[in-house]
């Protein structure tokens, strides 16, 4: 237990000192002339979003989740919740979002305040392995690239399918490791990025199994997210000044350092991604959960 606090106020650090926060949002909708006073959730939809491939991304995870008006949707790892935001104001559903970091939670609340979409987008400062609603709460579990930096993916699982109802669905993306990810691929990814280990598909797919969920569909997006990868590092590179005047030229450049490492290892296939789609079927049986974790 006392490893995986370590490793959360690791993950809170990280995101504390992410190039992509409230600050520079801010600046760049500023820089667009935005009158912030006026701000809607179609000018910030476009500033939002840091998971990989944007709003288009987005729309497919709900799309195949099947998330309608009348759903209660919940974003695990919710960040800043450009995603919670935009699924409620394009459907119209109710969208919760949790996340550990603070300063992540409050600018998701005071980002939504601002659209005025504070009567359908609510957020909580929790922890992802022990999640403060009832059984049973939700229609939709979603999450985008989150899960990587979760320690105990077997209890990960277990609470998304305890909190989700019967019939419910859970749709996420994540990143994955591959055969070829070396152990000392690991560490590094473990102290730059906050990764405490990565899922493969089939052990995702254990994983909701034994949770009582089946799984719909799985989509392969490693090839995708690769080209994607190197979008992003540009963008990262091309925040680099912004980023050294709010977290100093050492941060900056151990951010593109790190950043760099992670898109190599796309693009040697030791890293990998995927999108899934499972529906929970029964509650867990508990010699299944047992043996999950």
């Amino acid at each position: 237990m006392a490893e995986h606090q370590d490793h959360l106020a690791s993950v809170v650090t990280y995101y504390d000192t992410h190039p992509i926060n409230e600050q520079q949002i801010m600046h760049s909708l500023q820089a667009r002339g935005v009158d912030l006073d006026n701000l809607t959730e179609e000018v910030l939809k476009e500033h939002d979003q840091d998971h990989f491939g944007g709003l288009q991304a987005t729309d497919v995870l709900a799309s195949k989740a099947g998330i309608k008006k009348e759903h209660h949707v919940l974003d695990v790892c919710s960040g800043m919740g450009g995603p919670a935001r935009y699924i409620a104001h394009r459907i119209g559903c109710r969208v919760t979002g949790i996340d550990f970091t603070e300063s992540r939670y409050l600018s998701a609340i005071k980002l939504t305040e601002m659209v005025g979409l504070d009567t359908l987008v609510d957020f909580v400062h929790g922890n992802a392995l022990d999640m403060p609603f009832e059984d049973n709460s939700f229609d939709v579990v979603i999450a985008q690239e989150a899960w990587c930096h979760v320690p105990d993916k077997p209890r990960l699982i277990a609470e998304c399918a305890r909190v989700v109802k019967p019939g419910g669905v859970i749709a996420f993306t994540d990143i994955l490791c591959t055969d070829k990810l070396s152990s000392g691929d690991m560490r590094r990814l473990r102290s730059e990025m906050t990764f405490p280990d990565l899922e493969t598909i089939n052990g995702y797919a254990r994983l909701l199994e034994s949770n009582g969920c089946t799984l719909l569909e799985h989509d392969d997006l490693s090839k995708v997210w690769t080209k994607v990868l190197e979008g992003r590092l540009a963008m990262y590179r091309s925040l680099a000044e912004e980023t050294e005047r709010s977290f100093g030229a050492e941060r900056a450049r151990e951010w593109d350092d790190a950043y760099e490492f992670f898109v190599s290892r796309y693009r040697e296939g030791r890293l990998g991604g995927a999108r899934f789609i499972a529906r929970r079927d029964r509650a867990p049986v508990q010699d299944d959960v047992e043996d999950a974790l």
